[in-house]
């Protein structure tokens, strides 16, 4: 009886505490996260993606199928990472899970697109983390936001429940 109350004591840290600390985990249904990488923002071979809070890797998994050339996951949950990369391991290396915390996390370079499912309390701190990411890198990122749009910014294009936001780094002053 102790056994299995530490179990489920430990199933319920293991989902309940990176609920608090982000979004809780609904799985993505991967057709419509491979819709959106075919209609929304289509991928290809020179394109990283970025999936903060990357759960499951479903999304990670349509990236790689409808033609993005690297995937990078950032998961704080450790057995949706196993799962993750137990997923992705047809891919050789070009998909990854990382357990870390995305709000810590220094981005790579070459990241194109930014995916995120983002709860209304947290969309806006995740749109301004890529903006941050876009001006440290200078680079473009295609921001795509599942089902909550960003306050304040107005979607490039939508498709169902998919939002697409261009994000530009900005230029610093130099007084």
């Amino acid at each position: 009886m102790v056994v299995l109350i530490i179990l489920i004591g430990g199933l319920l840290a293991i989902f309940l505490l990176p609920a608090m600390i982000g979004a809780p985990y609904i799985p993505t249904h991967r057709h419509q996260a491979v819709q959106a990488f075919k209609e929304l923002r289509p991928l290809d071979k020179n394109d990283l993606l970025i999936d903060i809070g990357s759960g499951d890797g479903a999304v990670l998994n349509a990236a790689m199928e409808t033609g993005s050339g690297r995937a990078i996951g950032y998961e704080i949950n450790p057995l949706l990472v196993m799962i993750s990369r137990w997923r992705l391991r047809k891919y050789d290396g070009r998909a990854r899970v990382f357990w870390r915390n995305f709000w810590h996390v220094n981005p790579p370079h070459n990241m194109s697109v930014v995916y995120t499912f983002g709860e209304s309390r947290d969309i806006k701190k995740m749109h301004n983390l890529a903006q941050k990411w876009a001006n440290q890198t200078g680079q473009n990122i295609d921001f795509i936001s599942y089902a909550f749009t960003v306050p304040g910014h107005a979607p490039t294009k939508t498709k169902q429940a998919h939002h697409l936001y261009k994000i530009t780094p900005l230029q610093l002053s130099k007084t």
